[in-house]
């Protein structure tokens, strides 16, 4: 890297920070705000060669829907020809692994820390996203000396369930992982993600590892026994906790609700609100071309079959090409794509929600109200179908389904009469709808 090297005239990238197997991390600055960031410099060539180009996306997927307090922010994901740009909230205290290395923690900065992991993982959970490789080594401290969870190269999405409702990739640090993902026999990945929750609040309290001995088979037949000794300075209550966090078979492993309900838990906890969650990062990183600038004069054209599809409740042949439902809702109209942008931006503004302007007919919305499961955020895209002849659709990109389903019914739908053609092809499951992929829980 330049000395000064600008990043698509938005970021200096400074002093290197370190390196992993396909990516090496710099400390930069966002050069309007002066906001020291960390920027994950991926090599495209190296990532398609090994095979890790969905894992690479499915990152970006995961940290674009896990935003909370206690996870490292990714603010944007940028890309050139030959490299992915992670641009990423710079934490500045290091690994708690550092502070775990010089010995045990005292209770109340042990507790501080495992309420802080168990609401992002909560929160994580809530999204259907398991992180799967929960160690001291990935949970970062801030200047404030609070948690963040990082590095979710590792962590799974409800597409990768298997048949029978559970995932099979043997992954994870061994004195950290659970007893059902060494079996090799499927796993919830969230109940997983208890048990290293349950190894790392020991290692707090303790100052070393509950599981743990030179013979590798050994140390497994420990874990699968969950065969372990709590020090005589653990609290009673804390002890209890570690008792059942640690339970060899999930099924009667504690649930996070639960642990929510241990007095020791409780003592001064309060839940921080999640951060309105984006729209997903688009897939359009990973084109060969770099990004352009320049916005159509007209709309993207709406191919005839998957028009046709749409419109034909009866005879949907679309699912043969989309392996991810999403929970959407789409007309047709016959005014101008122009006037029919102008519509949506009005009576979004009406219900008070953001408006955001993108390119290729696509208007982002977003509602001023923190809902069920954070704001709730829809786009709407433009198709041209025929000279005179749109489609509008419109999908959910985060918040709650019940609520964009009484968005589109209650408030679009009476809003939009005087442009709409016909409404078609709708698709809001109320009971089990998927957004990009992302099963809502």
């Amino acid at each position: 890297m330049e000395e000064r090297h600008v990043l698509f005239g938005k970021y200096e990238i400074g002093r290197f920070l370190g390196k992993g197997t396909f990516a090496k991390v710099y400390y930069g600055k966002e050069i309007a705000s002066g906001e020291g960031v960390a920027i994950k410099v991926i090599n495209k060539d190296q990532v398609k060669k090994e095979g890790m180009m969905e894992q690479i996306k499915r990152e970006i997927s995961v940290m674009g829907m896990v935003r909370h307090p206690n996870i490292v922010e990714l603010k944007e994901v940028m890309a050139t020809k030959t490299k992915i740009f992670f641009v990423m909230e710079y934490v500045r205290g290091g690994e708690l692994f550092a502070k775990v290395a010089r010995g045990k923690l005292k209770e109340d900065l042990a507790r501080k820390y495992f309420q802080q992991l168990i609401s992002a993982i909560d929160f994580c959970h809530s999204r259907g996203v398991s992180h799967r490789d929960l160690k001291p080594e990935n949970l970062l401290l801030d200047e404030n000396g609070d948690l963040k969870i990082s590095d979710f190269g590792l962590s799974a999405l409800p597409e990768q369930l298997r048949n029978d409702g559970l995932l099979h990739t043997q992954c994870g640090t061994p004195a950290y992982v659970a007893p059902e993902v060494l079996r090799k026999r499927g796993y919830d990945g969230s109940k997983a993600d208890i048990w290293s929750c349950g190894v790392i609040l020991y290692v707090l309290l303790a100052g070393f590892l509950p599981f743990q001995d030179e013979n590798m088979m050994k140390m497994y037949r420990k874990v699968f026994k969950a065969e372990f000794d709590c020090p005589p300075w653990f609290s009673s209550e804390s002890k209890r906790l570690v008792m059942k966090l640690l339970v060899a078979d999930p099924e009667r492993r504690i649930t996070v609700p639960a642990i929510m309900r241990v007095p020791w838990f409780r003592k001064g906890f309060s839940m921080p609100v999640a951060f309105s969650v984006p729209e997903p990062f688009c897939d359009k990183i990973f084109e060969e071309d770099d990004h352009k600038s320049s916005r159509p004069s007209t709309p993207k054209f709406f191919n005839a079959f998957e028009f046709i599809s749409s419109m034909s409740s009866g005879f949907d042949l679309s699912s043969l090409f989309e392996s991810k439902r999403k929970a959407r809702s789409m007309f047709t109209s016959r005014f101008s794509a122009a006037a029919i942008m102008a519509k949506i931006e009005l009576v979004a503004k009406g219900l008070s929600f953001k408006v955001s302007k993108g390119k290729d007919f696509k208007i982002k919305l977003q509602g001023s109200s923190e809902g069920r499961k954070g704001r709730l955020s829809v786009t709407a895209e433009v198709f041209e179908v025929a000279p005179e002849v749109a489609v509008v659709q419109f999908s959910k990109s985060a918040g709650d389904t019940l609520e964009y389903a009484k968005f589109c019914e209650e408030d679009v739908r009476p809003a939009l009469k005087d442009i709409v053609w016909t409404w078609q092809g709708d698709n809001i499951d109320n009971g089990n709808a998927e957004v990009d992929g992302t099963e809502e829980c």
